[in-house]
């Protein structure tokens, strides 16, 4: 892989934001110069199915898909959906973990049980490992479905653009009643 070219996934489940944060953070990348390319799969999202998003920026960028061992950062918005992606981390990766579990058909059911102890199996194979409560955050914001801004507050600690160009991109995204909250969720990520 290009030094030059950063790799992050976001990986969830259907209805969690995860398509509106990645469309903001391609935004604000632009808006720092990058070059961005992007790539979405929704699955069965509105059936709560997996749903990732591949931002891959840099000076070029060629492709919107990055290979397995490759991703430099992923916002997991589901702590399971972390586990799906594993093969897709470089060994230095950082993580972003959402404490948020929603059971797949097969745990709710009970043909299987939801995996235990995921944060200390990802934090004893990765050095940087950060597990967030989203929704709970979010809530002191204002509202639980700010959660996605709170994890791109988290998430811009580790990106190289400029706060102010994060918030002219939020303000941009959301209506005039939502900024004021999205940008307190925002805040709130970032100091979490």
């Amino acid at each position: 892989m290009d030094n030059e070219v950063k790799s992050i996934l976001l990986a969830g489940v259907g209805g969690q934001g995860i398509l509106r944060a990645s469309d903001i953070m391609c935004e604000a990348l632009m808006e720092a110069g990058f070059d961005v390319k992007k790539s979405e799969v929704h699955g069965m999202a509105q059936r709560g199915g997996c749903v990732t998003s591949h931002v891959r920026y840099g000076s070029k960028v060629y492709s919107p898909l990055a290979k397995l061992e490759s991703i430099d950062i992923i916002i997991s918005f589901e702590k399971m959906e972390t586990m799906r992606y594993l093969n897709y981390l470089s060994k230095d990766a950082s993580l972003i973990v959402n404490s948020e579990k929603i059971y797949p058909p097969a745990v709710n059911i009970g043909d299987l049980p939801y995996p235990k102890d995921i944060t200390k199996l990802l934090q004893e194979r990765y050095k940087t490992v950060q597990k967030i409560d989203a929704t709970e955050l979010a809530q002191k914001a204002g509202n639980v479905k700010a959660a996605n801004v709170v994890l791109l507050g988290a998430i811009s600690n580790l990106m190289e653009i400029n706060s102010a160009i994060w918030e002219k991109i939020i303000k941009k995204s959301f209506p005039e009643k939502l900024i004021k909250m999205n940008l307190a969720a925002f805040q709130i990520g970032k100091t979490a």
